[in-house]
């Protein structure tokens, strides 16, 4: 059976792209570093890596073997930390996998509460574009928990938090804003205008794709950008519309803002390979009781009737 040791030499020797420069970050000898990995090799009944002239290659056994490698070496080394905080939530460190737009409006009015509770804990962010590659990132072991939608077949535990709305965020002279007597615009309706779009690594551009697929366009774009606050901004600033989570939206907002008809929602999930230690259970209790799905200076606003209930104004502080 591999060896925690051997999968580490494996790992470090594909990361350092060479076996001399892996022996030096481990501290051993290379003839011992390529005795292991030949033992390695031998557990497996193929070659792994294959020596270059410049470097190593890695066989299609490697790759095949390389994240399952790399998930277990994450595990084993928070195994150690699982069980220093299993009796209590006073001290230890939490590993966040979070998409950006979650990052910018979820998470700093989650964190606020929960750190003041568990001041002894650190945390530890890794935020990803795409929540299909936060998914593979969590199966490789990256995080104690991510937040966002469930992958597709997930089989490890997960806590559904809500869902999220997204919406229409334009000038507040946008005509759509002036003329509308509600709240609700069909995105049909901006048919003819240039968007403020993500860039294609964003995984909130599939969300704006998607939604005016759905009303029968293909939006045209004025720029792109690949975070929410940005576009939220550059659609405020007379840009062009743009469609976003409702909580990216900041109180003191300029613009306007108008719910798509039909609705575009997520939904969201904390997620964990494994049962949830303490640690992470406190912190998904903290998402169920604080993540600001939909705003209370938003949703008062999409309420009224008018379009000055829905047209943002300037708030006194």
């Amino acid at each position: 059976m591999a060896t925690l040791r051997q999968l580490e030499y494996l790992v470090t020797i594909v990361d350092e792209g060479s076996f001399t420069r892996a022996a030096e970050r481990l501290n051993v000898t290379q003839p011992g570093l390529s005795h292991q990995l030949q033992a390695l090799e031998r557990e497996v009944g193929g070659p792994l890596l294959e020596r270059l002239s410049r470097g190593v290659r890695v066989t299609p056994a490697g790759r095949s073997m390389l994240p399952h490698a790399r998930a277990a070496l994450a595990e084993a080394g928070r195994a150690t930390m699982y069980a220093r905080r299993a009796a209590s939530v006073s001290s230890g460190e939490l590993h966040l996998a979070v998409l950006y737009s979650i990052s910018a409006g979820v998470l700093p009015t989650v964190l606020g509460p929960w750190r003041l509770r568990h001041p002894g804990v650190r945390i530890r962010l890794f935020e990803h574009r795409r929540w299909q590659d936060m998914g593979q990132a969590m199966t490789a072991g990256q995080a104690d928990v991510a937040v966002g939608p469930l992958p597709d077949g997930w089989e490890g535990a997960a806590h559904h938090i809500g869902t999220e709305e997204f919406l229409v965020v334009t000038h507040a002279d946008d005509p759509a804003a002036v003329a509308a007597q509600t709240p609700n615009v069909r995105l049909s309706e901006l048919a003819d205008r240039e968007w403020v779009h993500f860039t294609p690594e964003s995984g909130l551009s599939d969300y704006l794709d998607r939604a005016c697929a759905e009303a029968g366009f293909r939006p045209r774009i004025a720029v792109r950008t690949e975070q929410a606050p940005s576009a939220v901004g550059y659609a405020a600033a007379g840009l062009g519309p743009t469609l976003v989570p409702a909580n990216t939206i900041p109180p003191r907002f300029a613009g306007a803002f108008l719910r798509p008809d039909p609705p575009v929602v997520r939904q969201l999930t904390g997620y964990t390979r494994t049962s949830p230690d303490p640690v992470t259970t406190s912190f998904l209790e903290a998402l169920s009781a604080h993540a600001p799905l939909m705003p209370a200076h938003i949703g008062r606003r999409l309420r009224g009737s008018g379009p000055a209930t829905h047209r943002a104004q300037r708030e006194r502080p």
